[in-house]
């Protein structure tokens, strides 16, 4: 899992890297405040940690930002321990609000507790399959620290075999998921898409995941976490 840190104190920034990385998660943090949005936009992370106090902008500003674009969960860092700043943060989309100093462990916690609510319940915006991340709203596909995009039929196969894992997805409801009013798909259609599909997660390091059951369909076995 990626979690962008936007942090500018350098000992902080470095400290909240280092513990997070022990758990296994990918940080990426920002340099240069001027590429916050690029950052976002580039990395797609699935949780964001955002400081208040910045330089140039304030973390209200980019808050209101990322939300425009984008729903991904996002923890306020700040020393504006006040109940009116906590509360505007949470009116502005915040998901939760973390008041310096605090204990990085409790940070931990929130941003597992956060993550775990995204993967079980966000039907909507994203599927999660161990650290296999489908990430809707840009059709890309996020496995570890890797991340790609996906064509439309590449992400529409992934969507009904992931929410499917140890299913049997028949031919024909992937047919049906395939379908465009405006191109017509057909079974070559199909394979040849499925054959993309899988080629797409061996280039990840994820092989022999999808089984094809002959004459019924594909069944997805899911990822060991």
């Amino acid at each position: 899992m990626e979690i962008l840190l936007i942090e500018d104190d350098i000992k902080l920034k470095r400290y909240i890297s280092e513990y997070l990385e022990a758990y296994d998660y990918s940080v990426t943090t920002i340099e240069d405040f001027n590429t916050v949005m690029e950052t976002v936009n580039e990395v797609s992370p699935n949780l964001i940690v955002l400081d208040i106090n910045l330089p140039k902008f304030d973390g209200f500003y980019f808050l209101k930002l990322i939300r425009k674009s984008y729903n991904t969960p996002i923890i306020i860092l700040s020393a504006r321990s006040d109940e009116g700043e906590q509360i505007r943060g949470m009116e502005l989309g915040a998901d939760d609000y973390v008041t310096k100093p605090f204990s990085v462990g409790i940070l931990l916690a929130k941003i597992n507790a956060l993550l775990r609510r995204v993967c079980e319940y966000s039907e909507v915006e994203n599927e999660c399959q161990g650290e296999l991340f489908l990430i809707h709203e840009s059709m890309k596909l996020k496995y570890k620290d890797q991340i790609i995009e996906l064509t439309k039929n590449e992400y529409r196969i992934l969507n009904i075999l992931i929410k499917n894992t140890g299913k049997v997805v028949t031919r024909e409801d992937m047919l049906e998921a395939l379908w465009d009013d405006t191109v017509f798909v057909d079974d070559n259609t199909l394979t040849v898409n499925m054959t993309r599909v899988k080629k797409r997660l061996s280039d990840l390091g994820i092989n022999n995941v999808i089984v094809t059951k002959r004459g019924v369909g594909y069944v997805f076995n899911g990822i060991d976490s």
